[in-house]
Formats: C-alpha cells, structure tokens, sequence
C-alpha cells in the first residue's frame, strides 16, 4: 500500500479546522497531520510535522494566507491548495496566490459558515491528490503586481481571424495562460477562445487580471461576442462555450447544458464546435489540467483538417489531459510551454517583417524540432506512433 499523503489543514474559523478533516477522513488514502489557527502556527507546524500537502486559507488575521505562502515557497516549497471566498477582493487575492505559487484553489461555499462543505468535498479531496503529484513541478514563471499598469489598447479595426484558436486548460492554467498570452503582441491576427476550468464567478477576475498584463484585449465571453483578430474571450465559469458562423460574423455563443466529462465548462464542447464551424482554419491546444477532457474534441479538430498541439507533459503542473490526447494520437504537434506562444505568433499571428519577432519564431521551431525529435526517440522505444503533420504557414 502507498503512503498516505499527509495534509496539513490552516484556517482561523474553528469549525474549518474541524470539517475540513472530517472530509478528508473519507479517503483512506489522505491523513490529516495537524491544523493551525494562522500562518504563524502553519509554519511552525510545518517544520514539525513535515506534510505533503497544504490547504490554506487566504483570509486569516495576525500572518494572513498570502504572507504565510510567500514564505513557504521561500523556505520549503511545498503543494498548496488555497480556499478562497468568491468576492472581487477574494478572487484578486486567489490569482496573485497562484501567481505566488500555490497549485490550485477551492472556492469556500457561500454557506460555508454554517459548515456546510459538503459540495466541495470530492473535489478538495481530487486537488489535494492532484497537489501530491505536482510536487516538484515548477511553476512558469509569473510577475506577481499589487497594481498592474493600465495599457493603452488602441481602436484596432475589427478584422476577420486568421486562425480560431480554441485552448483547454485546467490545474495550473492561470499561470500558464498568463505566462503564454503576455508574450503574444496587440497585432495578433488570430483570435483565441478559451475554456479554463474554474469556479463561476472568479472568470470575470481573471479575465481582467490577464487583460492588465497582456497586450491583447481579453474578456470573459458573453453569448454574441465577435470573433476577431487580437481578441481572447474566457469562457465563464459554470457555462458552456461554442463558436458559429452567423451572417453578422464568426461569434461565441454560451449555454447552460449539462457538465461534459464533469466539467462545465468544457474543453471538449468547445473543441467540438471550433472543429465543426471551422474545420481546416481551426487550431486546437490541449494543456495543463487533470483528467482527459478536451482530448476527444482536440481528435475532431485532427479529423477535421485542422491543427492540434498538446503542451508536453514534462512541462505541465499536471499532465493527464495533454497526455490524454496524446496518447489516442491527436496530437499532431507537442510543444513545451516555453515554445507555446512564439509558435502560435510564427504560424498564425503577427504581421511579419519584425526581425526580432522572427528570431523568436525560429528559436520557437527549433524548441519544437529539438522536442518532437526527443518525444519520437521515446515513442520509438515504447512502440508508440504519434502522428505530427506540419503545418503551412501561408495565410488563408
């Protein structure tokens, strides 16, 4: 039998720090070691009893939940989940956390006070596992700004894509969408849709966080948005995200269907849909997250001509969904995180003629080259066969 991972519990509220063990108790394979009342005390308790995972609450007095962070990652960095309240000030909070390097969050129910944790129980105890295996993954690197500067985004003209860039992601796609989309300049000429499984009500937040911090103009989607080139819509928690073509324009339309792959949203609903409307012009990316969603419609996107990338594993905080894809041979690229956004701009954004962008689209190729001829030595030695079909550059 494994060793069971040991958790420690931080939470000023007496009751938290008495359910969120009674939840935990549920799973043989997890063991509470201790709680602690603020950072203080959790630091302490770290040192003595040398846990595996931390769940942390942001919210505490005397050494708040971001302090207490700051110096477990300077002293010994460990696995931590964060609980997070879902107001506008919690969620600023909860994204400079994980920019700080915290694995994931949790939102507290509204009703928590009254100890009612019953609809997050399966899912802190799937981040907690998820948090174990991530240990020792580095995080991409994020710049942590209490004020970020506001840019100056001119009235670019409303232009048709070039590209439909559909990406999933899930357990560490803050970081990375931040650490991706901030290398990517304001004359992209492809658009971006993306779904980013997170709680409803923290995707406005992040929409903003990551439109303070890029060049392009990013929103959370709301149904009728117009695709057009330099834009990024983030599906909103809690909804479902497709793209049609309309007569007025290529758009993003939102529904309430059921969960798909336990996910609303869902990577694989809007893979299906960019795969159905735009088949050849279509571009799929598969990273970061648990579990296998958005691995079956990145397939459609392939089968419908269009091109698939799957972040490479070694790259990842967690693996199981880009891996999932690979795996079943969607792929028809892997690419580390580092290469992501000067492949996306070398193949389908910026206009050329920038010698520094184009020095930067070839070290992109060669990381991809260099990568794709490491993963084929691998696959040869597992027998495994992993389709990569390059793709033109040349615009439609």
């Amino acid at each position: 039998m494994s060793e069971r991972i040991r958790v420690l519990v931080v939470d000023d509220s007496a009751l938290m720090r008495k359910l969120i063990p009674a939840i935990l108790a549920r799973d043989s394979s997890i063991e509470v070691v201790g709680t602690a009342m603020d950072g203080a005390f959790a630091l302490k308790k770290i040192e003595e009893l040398h846990p595996d995972v931390v769940t942390l609450d942001l919210e505490m007095p005397r050494m708040d939940g971001m302090e207490t962070l700051r110096l477990i990652m300077r002293r010994a960095p460990l696995p931590v989940i964060l609980f997070s309240t879902h107001s506008k000030e919690g969620g600023y909070s909860t994204f400079k956390a994980l920019a700080l390097g915290a694995v994931d969050f949790v939102a507290k129910p509204k009703d928590a006070a009254a100890g009612r944790l019953e609809e997050i129980a399966d899912q802190l105890i799937a981040k907690i596992k998820v948090a174990k295996r991530a240990a020792g993954r580095k995080l991409p690197p994020a710049v942590v700004v209490d004020d970020p500067p506001v840019r100056t985004k001119g009235n670019r003209p409303a232009l048709p894509p070039r590209r439909v860039i559909a990406i999933g992601i899930s357990t560490g796609g803050p970081n990375a969408l931040q650490f991706v989309l901030s290398q990517i300049p304001a004359d992209f000429q492809s658009t971006i849709v993306i779904v980013q499984h997170m709680p409803e009500g923290f995707t406005e937040m992040f929409a903003k966080r990551l439109d303070e911090c890029c060049a392009l103009e990013v929103h959370e989607a709301r149904s009728g948005d117009l695709l057009l080139a330099g834009r990024v819509l983030i599906c909103p928690g809690n909804r479902h995200m497709m793209v049609r073509r309309m007569p007025r324009g290529d758009m993003a339309v939102l529904s309430d269907g059921p969960p798909v792959n336990g996910h609303r949203p869902s990577a694989d609903v809007l893979f299906h849909s960019v795969a159905q409307e735009f088949g050849l012009t279509a571009v799929g990316v598969l990273m970061t997250g648990m579990g296998d969603d958005g691995s079956e419609g990145l397939g459609a996107i392939k089968s419908a001509g269009g091109m698939t990338i799957a972040q490479s594993e070694e790259s990842c905080v967690v693996s199981g969904m880009p891996r999932a894809a690979i795996l079943k041979g969607y792929a028809n690229k892997i690419i580390p995180l580092d290469a992501v956004a000067s492949f996306l701009v070398n193949q389908y954004g910026a206009e050329r003629g920038s010698s520094e962008r184009g020095a930067a689209g070839q070290s992109a190729v060669e990381k991809v080259k260099e990568h794709d001829k490491h993963d084929k030595s691998e696959k040869n030695d597992k027998n495994e066969k992993i389709e990569r079909t390059p793709v033109s550059s040349q615009r439609s």
